[in-house]
């Protein structure tokens, strides 16, 4: 890791209205929660379907389209990435330590706030919040990694990235069975089913598929990153 890259990728990100994106997501599950609370209805059963369908299904791969791509895709696109390349840094380790700023933005606006949620509704009962949390922490690296690369590979990574978080991991990865072993939110919920001993929930994935699934998606994609760095066109070409 780069602490120089680092600092200019957090600044970035930080300090522009992507800080907005980043929290509104977060704010908006702690809203449902204490509002579900408010209403009585903070049983498992409520906690589950807000951790299953907002926490998981649609706040953590939003949040890692926005952190992911957000690290270096506006860098390549408004050409500012050239002057870092220039620089005698090597380009995998660029990879790296923006898929680290990434991976740690995602930590503290979904992990975080999942447990918090979570929390609110059923305390720390069955492990539900500590499952979730894990889960988002653990699928939010593998969604740094993904969404990263595709912000190298391409200038529409944004376009791809919703059309992936909402068809693929929303439609596809929700209602078709075979589906669901390559579903990162799957692979999430398998993680909070290991650690939960709640009744409302049962993974469809497997924890012996979806923990090898996860480092060999996310350590691909970092990987992967750092080769496309690597023959990117000082120019600005891709």
């Amino acid at each position: 890791m780069n602490s120089v890259v680092a600092g200019i990728t957090y600044r970035a990100l930080l300090g522009r209205r992507r800080i907005v994106l980043l929290l509104l997501l977060p704010v908006a599950l702690l809203g449902l929660a204490l509002l579900l609370r408010l209403m009585g209805s903070d049983d498992q059963r409520s906690a589950m379907l807000l951790m299953q369908n907002f926490a998981i299904g649609t706040m953590l791969p939003l949040l890692g389209l926005i952190a992911g791509t957000g690290v270096i895709a506006p860098e390549i696109d408004d050409g500012t990435i050239i002057h870092l390349m220039s620089k005698p840094i090597s380009r995998p380790v660029i990879a790296q330590t923006k898929f680290l700023v990434a991976a740690s933005l995602l930590a503290v606006f979904a992990a975080v706030p999942t447990y918090v949620a979570a929390w609110l509704l059923v305390g720390n009962e069955d492990a539900i919040a500590p499952g979730f949390a894990v889960g988002a922490l653990v699928a939010g690296i593998a969604y740094a990694a993904v969404f990263l690369l595709l912000g190298v590979v391409t200038r529409h990574a944004v376009t791809i990235g919703v059309v992936y978080a909402l068809v693929w991991e929303g439609l596809v990865g929700g209602f078709v069975p075979g589906a669901r072993k390559f579903s990162v939110q799957q692979w999430a919920q398998s993680i909070a089913d290991q650690i939960s001993t709640s009744p409302f929930l049962k993974a469809d994935v497997t924890l012996g598929f979806a923990v090898p699934a996860l480092v060999i998606v996310t350590v691909l994609a970092v990987l992967w990153a750092g080769q496309r760095l690597r023959v990117l066109s000082l120019t600005g070409d891709e």
